[in-house]
């Protein structure tokens, strides 16, 4: 009941319920289960293939938590010592990607088939 797709910095992974809602307590109970068992899954692979020794594992629920996009989705970034100058830049950078990502919904701003279909090959080897 999710899905996911690469985003921030080519290495962030964004996780997201199948089922539309805006906001975390609009999920049922199994969905919320199904996000973090996934998040989990994909969490191991991204820290493992892009090279990382830590995880910035991050929900944004509600505009003044600096949700920009209107549905539950869950930030997956590897880390690595020094990747920010101050550790929590890293939420900075979280938002002016979603703000970004509203003003790409031009499909000329979109990643091709074959870019996507490149990424999803690099990383399927972990889920086999």
């Amino acid at each position: 009941t999710c899905s996911c797709a690469l985003t921030l910095c080519k290495s962030d992974v964004l996780i997201c319920p199948l089922r539309p809602v805006e906001r975390f307590r609009d999920l049922r109970p199994e969905e919320v289960s199904d996000l973090f068992r996934t998040t989990q899954l994909v969490g191991n692979v991204v820290e493992q293939h892009f090279g990382g020794t830590s995880l910035t594992i991050a929900v944004q629920d509600g505009p003044e938590a600096g949700q920009t996009v209107k549905h539950v989705h869950v930030h997956i970034l590897p880390r690595k010592a020094g990747d920010f100058s101050r550790n929590d830049n890293i939420y900075d950078e979280l938002q002016r990607h979603d703000k970004e990502e509203e003003e790409e919904e031009s499909p000329s701003k979109w990643r091709t088939e074959e870019e996507m279909a490149a990424e999803a090959a690099s990383l399927k080897k972990y889920f086999l």
